[in-house]
């Protein structure tokens, strides 16, 4: 006999495959941050292999964010969010985006523009989180790569 003959089998419903809960814009932030910095370090380069290895990990960054804004978007927010912030939709729409020119473009203002789409996902994000702070994530990772 069967294991799941003798303990009936019940459905579970969870927001993604393992509903751990933790969720953090910081993520998307810390990525977009690298993509910042090595934007800036490719431009201040002259060295082509240097240069040759900075877009391939400026590319890896920039797809990390895509991933975990879509994270954010299908697992975290929920259709009461968006009915308190009708512009979520746009938000994360324009913020992947950034993330694309971001990703192929050679410019500090598209990498800049990256985080500022990031940051008004993040402000949301903390007003459905009492007690979280993202001004201090964008404090911490502008510090490191000195904006």
């Amino acid at each position: 006999m069967k294991l799941t003959q003798l303990i009936p089998a019940k459905t579970v419903y969870a927001h993604c495959d393992l509903p751990c809960g933790v969720y953090d814009p910081a993520q998307a932030r810390i990525e977009a941050a690298s993509v910042y910095a090595i934007t800036k370090k490719y431009l201040d380069s002259d060295d082509q292999e240097f240069k040759t290895r900075s877009l391939v990990i400026k590319e890896e960054r920039a797809e990390l964010v895509k991933h975990h804004l879509w994270v954010l978007w299908t697992d975290y927010f929920k259709p009461e969010h968006v009915e308190k912030f009708p512009t979520l939709h746009d938000l994360f729409w324009r913020a992947t985006k950034a993330a694309g020119e971001a990703k192929h473009s050679g410019s500090l203002e598209h990498a800049k523009e990256l985080l500022d789409r990031i940051d008004e996902i993040g402000v949301i994000f903390a007003q459905t989180k009492p007690g979280y702070d993202y001004a201090s994530v964008v404090k911490n990772t502008n510090l490191q790569i000195g904006l």
